[in-house]
């Protein structure tokens, strides 16, 4: 090799290191997170739950600023934003929700297929369940069409499966949320997110029960 060229690559190995381990430090951040976020959206009391998930939200925060061009942490920021919006409640969570639609939006432009089609699920859940105009941005055709592309990208996804049913309860499809939500249920465990599968399947159950009263 030309002394330019080793020159060169004594200078790109370097970076090349450290840009890996700048990726598995974020890796670990993201993962982080999301255990953070199982245990304080399953298990954490319900009359402390508001205020641990807005402690979580400041660290999600962080994470997107520490992993910059990232999907991933802006992924679960986003679903974390969400979530203090929905423990929150009422017109203050409005904000909320509206932030975390632009984290999602920024996150697709990044990288769409993020977290198996995270990106989209989340969307879809929140066109679902966010008020409509003129108080919102709600839109059940918009959070169908965004649940497909998820489900499309994950088939077997537990909480694309979910937010489907969920959305199909909302508009009194009773069949078709039983489908989705059955799915949920039987759908295979996740690596790490024991806590998580086994708090969303319980959410299955609740739902599906409901669908089939109604039917």
């Amino acid at each position: 090799m030309k002394p330019a060229l080793l020159a060169l690559a004594a200078m790109v190995a370097p970076l090349m290191v450290a840009s890996a381990a700048h990726a598995d430090a974020c890796d670990d951040r993201v993962r982080a997170l999301q255990q953070s976020w199982d245990h304080v959206n399953f298990e954490v009391p319900e009359a402390v739950r508001t205020a641990e998930m807005a402690r979580l939200n400041t660290q999600a925060d962080a994470v997107v600023a520490q992993c910059p061009n990232r999907a991933e942490p802006l992924v679960w920021d986003a679903i974390i934003t969400a979530s203090e919006a929905g423990l929150r409640g009422g017109i203050g969570a409005l904000g909320l929700v509206r932030d975390a639609r632009s984290e999602l939006e920024r996150a697709e432009r990044i990288n769409p297929r993020a977290l198996n089609g995270a990106v989209y699920v989340s969307l879809g859940s929140l066109y679902a369940q966010v008020p409509g105009a003129p108080l919102g941005f709600g839109n059940r055709q918009r959070a169908r069409d965004y649940l497909q592309r998820g489900l499309a990208m994950a088939p077997n996804d537990i909480d694309a499966n979910f937010f489907m049913g969920d959305l199909l309860v909302r508009e009194h499809d009773w069949d078709g949320a039983a489908r989705y939500l059955q799915r949920a249920i039987d759908a295979p465990a996740r690596p790490g997110r024991a806590v998580a599968d086994r708090g969303r399947k319980a959410e299955a159950r609740t739902l599906l029960a409901r669908a089939q009263q109604r039917h």
